[in-house]
């Protein structure tokens, strides 16, 4: 691929590795029979998200995991249910909303592990699968159904559910969308379009609409973006798991950084920690293990919905 300017290659090191007792290897699952063709799974890590305490939060799709792993790496399971969670964010201090392919979205309580719904059907019909999701400033929920889209299904949903409870279908077309962040202005969003490998430019209104929804970034290989993260000095990451690395873009959508993890990684997701917000910490998935970077930026401080 040609660059108008060499982007710098970043390692990602190793921050915590799933304890041995919590890999299920050699079995199978509902999920991994859809998603990886029958290849058993020990775990497949998602949703990474911080609370206030530095604790970071991951999810464990095939088996209905939530994981809470502390400053210094140390894990314990917050909950297994019958589900496949994969995006997190905090709706307050105790309370994630997850994004759960098979119930859609629920919310969990980090104290107790208790998982009630919170909202598991839209007019009575099920979703699709939902992903992942985010708040904005105002409490405002944006969140991806992905279900099995792709482009030979190019029906993926992007919802925006607001404080009030109102439902709005913002996009239906869109082939397996992901990964979703907001721009530091909020007059942007961005989505991860898995299987078209590429990242969209979703304008958004002040009167709720949306404008000319645009390709931003376009990647290549066998799997395209996932998560999503941006950063104070404008710069936007693209989790790749094909390529098991992170694009670090700027505002044109030239990599200015590639943050590279070790050969069979799958780089999935990600959100920023440490005492300064400037390590940014990756799952990777298959190998069920968290990477970091130090890098010089500040992420942008992740949305609460209260």
């Amino acid at each position: 691929m040609f660059f108008l300017q060499q982007p710098e290659v970043i390692e990602l090191e190793l921050f915590s590795s799933m304890p041995a007792h919590y890999r299920r290897d050699g079995r199978r699952s509902n999920w991994a029979d859809a998603n990886r063709g029958g290849r058993p799974a020990h775990s497949f890590l998602e949703g990474p998200v911080f609370d206030q305490a530095g604790n970071l939060y991951v999810t464990g799709v095939p088996w209905g995991r939530v994981f809470r792993i502390d400053p210094r790496g140390h894990w314990d399971l917050v909950v297994e249910y019958d589900g496949e969670p994969n995006g997190l964010k905090f709706l307050d201090d105790r309370r994630l909303v997850v994004a759960d392919y098979m119930n859609g979205l629920l919310s969990l309580d980090v104290a107790t592990g208790e998982v009630r719904p919170f909202l598991t059907r839209r007019n009575t019909e099920r979703f699709k699968g939902v992903n992942d999701l985010t708040f904005d400033s105002q409490g405002n929920l944006y969140f991806t159904d992905q279900g099995q889209t792709g482009l030979q299904d190019p029906t993926g949903r992007l919802y925006r559910l607001r404080p009030t409870g109102q439902l709005e279908e913002l996009l239906s077309n869109v082939p397996s969308p992901n990964g979703v962040v907001l721009a530091p202005d909020e007059q942007v969003l961005y989505l991860a379009a898995t299987r078209g490998n590429c990242v969209w430019r979703v304008p958004l209104f002040k009167d709720g609409g949306i404008g000319k929804v645009g390709q931003f970034f376009t990647s290549f290989g066998p799997v395209g973006p996932d998560g999503l993260a941006s950063d104070e000095a404008g710069h936007l990451f693209v989790a790749n798991p094909g390529l098991g690395l992170v694009w670090m873009l700027d505002g044109k959508a030239q990599p200015v950084a590639l943050l590279k993890g070790q050969d069979g990684s799958s780089t999935t997701n990600m959100a920023f920690g440490g005492a300064d917000n400037k390590t940014l910490y990756v799952t990777d998935s298959t190998n069920g293990t968290v990477l970091v970077a130090a890098l010089t930026a500040p992420g942008i401080r992740v949305r609460r919905g209260s």
